[in-house]
């Protein structure tokens, strides 16, 4: 399977927001919270982001597999909803998308946030050099990981 990186376009938004709710379903489940912002976010306000943000996909026979989003604000690159399709993760797709991401900031630092939970995820930042930046408590059950990695 050829895959390509590439800047997306709003026309692409609906099809990254359906593969947006069928990736974050999983994080859903680990927190058995199914309102998180990835599954609630409308398609107006993901269109919106396309003014700020630099959004990336991934595509493979002419579907949207993954995804990332950033921006550049103060010198530090905020890097949100990294997802690949759940029939295409571990196939180093993730990897590329956040690679291609960074490349589009080639002088920030990197920011990022996960679940505490979501153990794979922080497994990934790990391994592309993100260390542990904070910890923040959002309810008693759930808190947020911040990473951070400065470019080389």
């Amino acid at each position: 399977m050829s895959i390509k990186i590439e800047r997306a376009s709003v026309i692409d938004a609906e099809e990254i927001l359906s593969l947006q709710k069928l990736a974050y379903r999983s994080e859903a489940e680990i927190y058995n919270d199914f309102s998180i912002e990835p599954l609630v976010q409308t398609l107006e306000q993901l269109q919106q982001q396309f003014e700020d943000y630099i959004i990336l996909k991934a595509v493979a026979d002419d579907a949207i597999i993954g995804s990332v989003r950033a921006k550049e604000r103060d010198g530090t690159c905020y890097i949100g909803k990294l997802m690949v399709n759940p029939n295409d993760q571990n196939k180093g797709i993730g990897r590329r998308l956040m690679k291609a991401i960074e490349d589009y900031f080639p002088h920030s630092r990197y920011e990022l946030f996960t679940g505490s939970r979501s153990e794979k995820n922080i497994a990934l930042y790990e391994k592309l050099g993100y260390i542990v930046l904070s910890e923040c408590s959002i309810t008693p059950d759930f808190s947020l990981v911040y990473l951070e990695k400065k470019r080389s």
